[in-house]
C-alpha cells in the first residue's frame, strides 16, 4: 500500500462512518497521511479525528474509534493505533509486501504511475502572459492536473511561434477572463526563441520549470553539461542507465519478470542500500497529486532529482548485473526490478514536465 493508497482508504472510511450515521461530519475532499516523525508510532499517521472532532461534536479520540474500526482490516494494513489526542497511527504489512506492491504497480501502469482521479470533479481554467515561462508553467500545470482527473483549460494573451516547439499549445488567444487564475511566475528575462536557440527544448523546460515560480530561473549553459553538476543531466543519465542494466540483462539471459524474480525478504530490494529509492518510489504518486493541487511543477524535478540519486547509490552498492564469472541470480532478477521501476518513474516524471527521456544519450 503506497501513501496515496493509505489516504483514500481513510477518506473511504470517513465516507463509510458519515453514510452509515456513525459520525455526522462532513466529508473532506482529502486525507493527509505523513510519515510518523522519528519516536513516534507506526509507518504512518493521519490527524483527520482532530479535524473532524468539532463538526462531529465528539471528542477526537472517539473519532479516531470510529474510523480505526472501518480501516483495520483493510488490505495492506498491520496494524492502526490511536496515540497522543487523537492521532490515527498506521502500521503497514510487512515491509517486503509494501515494496511489491509498489514495484508491482510500477510494472502495472508504466509511465502513468501516480496518475489517478483525485481531480476529476474539477474543472479549472488558466490564463497566462505572452511569456516564456509563463507559457510552459501553465502548460506543465495542465499536464500534472489532467493526469489527476481535471479539465484544464488554458489561454494566453498572444500567439508566439516558438510555442509550439516547446510543446506548449493554449486552447485560446485573448485577454484574461475573470474566471481565470492568472500563472504569473518570475519572467525569464529571455525569448523562446532565444532559449531553444540556446538550449533546445528540453533543457529551456527543465530550467524554466525547476525553480519554484517566486524565483528567478537559472537559465545558463550549465543546463547543457553533461556532467553531475547539471541535475537535468544526472536525471536522464539515471534513467539512461536503467534502460541499460535491462539491455544488459538481455544479452545474459535473464529479465526482471514477476515469475523470473521472486520477491522476498532474501531478495535485493530489501537491502538497506535499496530503502531510501523504494520509499521514494513509494511516495512518487503523493508528490504528483501535490505538485497538481499546488500548481507546483518544481515539486516534480526535485523528486525526480531524489530519484536520480538513490538509485545511483542503490546501483553503486548493489549492482543489478553479475559481475566476472557469476551467474544471475534472484538477487539480481530483483534488484534488476528495482532498477527498471525507478527508470519508469524519470521517464513518466519527465514526460509530466513535458521533457523526453531519451534511451540515451
Amino acid at each position: 500500500m503506497t501513501p496515496a493508497d493509505l489516504s483514500s482508504t481513510v477518506l473511504h472510511a470517513v465516507r463509510r462512518a458519515v453514510d452509515e450515521n456513525a459520525l455526522r461530519a462532513p466529508v473532506p475532499a482529502r486525507v493527509r497521511v505523513e510519515r510518523t516523525r522519528p519516536g513516534g508510532t507506526g509507518d504512518y499517521a493521519c490527524a483527520v479525528a482532530l479535524q473532524l472532532a468539532g463538526p462531529a461534536g465528539l471528542p477526537a479520540r472517539e473519532v479516531a474509534r470510529i474510523l480505526r474500526e472501518r480501516v483495520a482490516a483493510e488490505p495492506g494494513i498491520g496494524r492502526v493505533e490511536i496515540t497522543g489526542p487523537g492521532f490515527l497511527s498506521f502500521t503497514l504489512d510487512a515491509p517486503a509486501d509494501r515494496d511489491r506492491a509498489v514495484l508491482d504497480a510500477v510494472r502495472e501502469r508504466g509511465i502513468a504511475y501516480g496518475h489517478g482521479e483525485a481531480l476529476r470533479n474539477e474543472e479549472l481554467r488558466f490564463h497566462h502572459a505572452r511569456e516564456v515561462r509563463a507559457a510552459v508553467t501553465a502548460d506543465a500545470v495542465r499536464r500534472l492536473l489532467t493526469a489527476q482527473g481535471a479539465r484544464v483549460r488554458v489561454g494566453c494573451e498572444g500567439e508566439a511561434e516558438e510555442w509550439g516547439r516547446l510543446g506548449v499549445s493554449p486552447d485560446a488567444y485573448g485577454p484574461v477572463a475573470p474566471e481565470d487564475t492568472v500563472i504569473r511566475p518570475v519572467p525569464a528575462g529571455a525569448s523562446a526563441g532565444e532559449l531553444l536557440e540556446r538550449l533546445g527544448a528540453d533543457a529551456a523546460r527543465w530550467g524554466l520549470l525547476r525553480p519554484a515560480a517566486h524565483d528567478r530561473a537559472s537559465l545558463g549553459d550549465g543546463l547543457l553539461v553533461q556532467g553531475e553538476a547539471n541535475p537535468l543531466f544526472r536525471v536522464r543519465y539515471a534513467h539512461v542507465r536503467t534502460r541499460a542494466l535491462t539491455r544488459g540483462a538481455a544479452a545474459l539471459g535473464f529479465t526482471s519478470a514477476p515469475e523470473a524474480a521472486p520477491y522476498g525478504p532474501e531478495t535485493a530490494p530489501y537491502e538497506p542500500p535499496a530503502r531510501p529509492l523504494l520509499d521514494l518510489l513509494a511516495d512518487h504518486p503523493g508528490v504528483l497529486l501535490a505538485a497538481a493541487r499546488h500548481r507546483a511543477p518544481d515539486r516534480v524535478a526535485r523528486q525526480l532529482e531524489a530519484v536520480a540519486h538513490a538509485f545511483f547509490d542503490f546501483h553503486d552498492c548493489c549492482p543489478p548485473l553479475p559481475s566476472g564469472d557469476e551467474k544471475p541470480s534472484a538477487a539480481h532478477r530483483s534488484r534488476l526490478a528495482l532498477a527498471e521501476a525507478a527508470g519508469t518513474v524519470l521517464a513518466g516524471g519527465l514526460s509530466l514536465l513535458g521533457i523526453s527521456a531519451p534511451a540515451h544519450l
